[in-house]
């Protein structure tokens, strides 16, 4: 039986949104917000999304887009990174669900860009562009846990996975499951749920 996900997404993404929900080898309980709620209540939005989808989900599909990144302002992406922030809390009445970041075809080149030589040790790292252009803080400050000095991050370093769509969409399973693993790993405990 598969994870209870929730997909965290924009808008102008949701065709790929469908397309994980339709997909044949996806094995996940689907606890995505499929129609508007009615209200313009912000806070009551918020509280029936983390009562009703994001309560008894275990991993949260973050949808990066070319829509998604922290610059678009924070009216903008007041949504996504409350999402985000009630994916991370863990606390009385939720547990904090995997983050998992798959970045849309319209932005892999925005975000892998290739490796270069890095002044601080002289080694080679591969560019990941996660930050204010490409995602929301709640997704970067998780992904590039900060550290005083480093240069690079290995996967345990980091809360959030990050795939390209192709890779997650030819085995979705496989980025589901490590996301939820991540829950119970000792990165867990450096979560940032309110980043600055």
């Amino acid at each position: 039986m598969g994870l209870r996900c929730f997909i965290s997404f924009k808008t102008e993404d949701s065709k790929y949104k469908e397309v994980i929900q339709n997909h044949p080898n996806v094995d996940m309980i689907d606890h995505s917000l499929n129609e508007a709620i009615g209200s313009d209540n912000e806070d009551y939005i918020m509280r029936k999304i983390r009562q009703d989808y994001l309560a008894d989900s275990t991993v949260t599909i973050h949808l990066i887009g070319s829509c998604s990144s922290e610059n678009m302002g924070k009216q903008e992406q007041r949504f996504i990174k409350r999402e985000l922030q009630a994916s991370l809390y863990n606390g009385t009445g939720n547990t904090r669900n995997g983050i998992l970041g798959v970045v849309l075809p319209h932005v892999v080149d925005s975000v892998y860009q290739g490796s270069y030589s890095c002044s601080n040790c002289s080694g080679s790292h591969n560019y990941v562009g996660i930050n204010d252009s490409t995602v929301v803080k709640e997704f970067s400050v998780n992904y590039f846990i900060p550290e005083a000095n480093k240069c690079s991050w290995s996967e345990n370093d980091r809360y959030c996975v990050l795939v390209p769509w192709d890779k997650f969409i030819a085995d979705p399973n496989v980025y589901i499951d490590q996301a939820f693993e991540k829950r119970s790993q000792p990165v867990a405990n450096k979560v940032k749920v309110f980043p600055k």
